[in-house]
C-alpha cells in the first residue's frame, strides 16, 4: 500500500517569529490551539530552549502522560519531537514547526507530522488519520490567538 507518510500545512499569520514560537515552545499553551484535540495539559515551567530537553503532555484520552523528546531546535525558528510513552524510547513519530520570517513582521509557520519511521503498528490507524487538514486546524487555531 503507497501512503503519504508524511503531511503537513501551511500559512501566514501577521505576528514576528519569536512572538509565535513562543507558544509552540511552551507546551503549557499547546492545548488551547491543538487541532487534533489530542492535548489535555502539560504543567507549566517546560519551556523548551535545546534539542534533549523532554517534555511532559496528558492527553485527551484517560489523561495517558507522554514524554516529548526535542530532536530539531532552532530559537524562533524551528522546534520538532518525539513522543513516547513515559520511560520508553520514541517510536518513531515526529512533530515539526518551522517559522520564516517575512516581510512586516509577518511569520509563514509551517507544521508538519511524519511517521516515516514510526515502529509501534498499534500507532499506525492514529498517524494515518492525522492529515493535513488536522495540521492546517492547528495553524488556524494558532493564528486566531493574535487576532
Amino acid at each position: 500500500m503507497d501512503e503519504t507518510k508524511i503531511v503537513s500545512a501551511s500559512t501566514v499569520i501577521a505576528v514576528p517569529a519569536e512572538t509565535i514560537f513562543e507558544e509552540i515552545a511552551d507546551p503549557a499553551r499547546q492545548p488551547a490551539w491543538d487541532g487534533n484535540d489530542n492535548l489535555a495539559e502539560a504543567p507549566p515551567g517546560q519551556r523548551v530552549h535545546a534539542v534533549g530537553d523532554v517534555f511532559v503532555m496528558a492527553l485527551t484520552k484517560d489523561g495517558v502522560l507522554r514524554d516529548n523528546h526535542v530532536v530539531e531546535f532552532e530559537e524562533g525558528r524551528l522546534i520538532a519531537w518525539r513522543p513516547s510513552e513515559q520511560g520508553s524510547p520514541p517510536p518513531g513519530h515526529l512533530w515539526r514547526w518551522v517559522l520564516r520570517p517575512l516581510d512586516g513582521g509577518r511569520t509563514e509557520v509551517t507544521h508538519t507530522y511524519d511517521w516515516t519511521d514510526l515502529s509501534d503498528e498499534t500507532r499506525l490507524p492514529r498517524a494515518r488519520r492525522t492529515t493535513s487538514e488536522r495540521l492546517q486546524d492547528s495553524l488556524d487555531r494558532l493564528a486566531a490567538l493574535f487576532g
